[in-house]
């Protein structure tokens, strides 16, 4: 188990690999409108990758995306927004033949709301090993991986070759377990799979139920949230939704509440959360600091319309913290 100043000394040289998909999402125009209903629609990067490489780099990261895009236009207008928001792109992939880059029709409501995700022939699960292999991963002193790399082949192997490569060269891993069961065959296998990239992971951040999904019994994940903290992660962060967090490390647990807004969809408060979190880090913030500010990112995002667009940067977070308190810890 490395150390937390040996782990935090890597985030703070600032160079980050972030693994796992980028996509296009669309959102009914104007706010509000259901799916349905839509007579037209705005267009923006999305992808729990894209989402937190967007994030931290409006903080100052720098950040590789390592994925594949399908080679079309919508892969090319992912990778155009990627370089817009200044992410490197120089390990993204374009793959041939019927793969297609992630989908998803999104609407800006809270009530009844409707996330369509198409994700038949994924490009991002075709990385393969021989991706992962070209990587020099003496360059970077960071890396960031998204659980949906892991729900199929040949990606799952790709990525699990990639935290190996990582490990034998010191850098620090940070793991979003970041389950969709739609991508996963079984509960057992996703339990397995997760259970073996969270064996070498620094960093795990998920919430309450996928952490269940990880104990496969959504009882027993905060059990195994303290249990990983103690035997492989230095930072394990517990997210509970609108009940706050729980963050264990150091042999302490760390209860966080929440900033209540009126948000106008769900969607992309994880990614804000974690690239925002990982940025404080690098900016030498504590971590029950650095855990506020994710949740104030969290908190501005599903407030805006989009993911990579409503990331904040430093301005905005800083304003928001200045206008808003955090709730007090709730017991779940």
């Amino acid at each position: 188990m490395k150390s937390l100043d040996a782990i935090l000394d890597n985030i703070q040289q600032n160079n980050f690999l972030i693994i796992g998909r980028a996509g296009i999402d669309i959102y009914p125009d104007p706010p509000g409108t259901k799916t349905e209903n839509a007579k037209k629609f705005v267009t923006h990067l999305g992808g729990s990758s894209a989402n937190i490489a967007v994030a931290l780099t409006k903080l100052g990261g720098k950040c590789h995306l390592l994925t594949c895009v399908s080679e079309d236009a919508l892969g090319r207008l992912a990778v155009n927004q990627l370089n817009h928001y200044g992410v490197d792109t120089s390990l993204i992939r374009y793959v041939k033949g019927e793969s297609r880059i992630s989908f998803a029709v999104v609407e800006t409501t809270i009530k009844e709301h409707q996330s369509i995700i198409y994700r038949n022939s994924a490009a991002d699960l075709e990385m393969s090993k021989e991706d992962v292999n070209q990587i020099n991963y003496k360059k970077f002193s960071s890396i960031i991986v998204t659980g949906t790399s892991l729900a199929a082949e040949p990606s799952r192997s790709a990525t699990l070759e990639v935290l190996n490569k990582a490990k034998k060269n010191n850098l620090s891993i940070i793991l979003d377990i970041d389950y969709r069961p739609y991508t996963w065959s079984s509960l057992q296998e996703a339990s397995r799979t997760y259970l073996k990239a969270a064996e070498v992971s620094d960093i795990i951040i998920g919430n309450d139920d996928e952490f269940g999904v990880m104990a496969e019994d959504y009882n027993e994940g905060i059990k195994l949230a303290a249990k990983l903290s103690k035997s492989t992660a230095s930072i394990v962060i517990y997210k509970m939704g609108e009940n706050g967090s729980i963050t264990f490390t150091e042999n302490k647990k760390i209860k966080t509440g929440i900033f209540q807004v009126h948000a106008l969809k769900p969607t992309g408060a994880g990614d804000a959360f974690m690239g925002v979190f990982i940025s404080s880090l690098l900016n030498k913030k504590s971590i029950k600091d650095s855990v506020v500010y994710g949740s104030a990112a969290a908190a501005i995002v599903v407030t805006k319309v989009g993911c990579s667009p409503a990331m904040p940067d430093k301005e905005e977070l800083e304003l928001f913290l200045k206008e808003n308190m955090i709730t007090n810890f709730k017991e779940s």
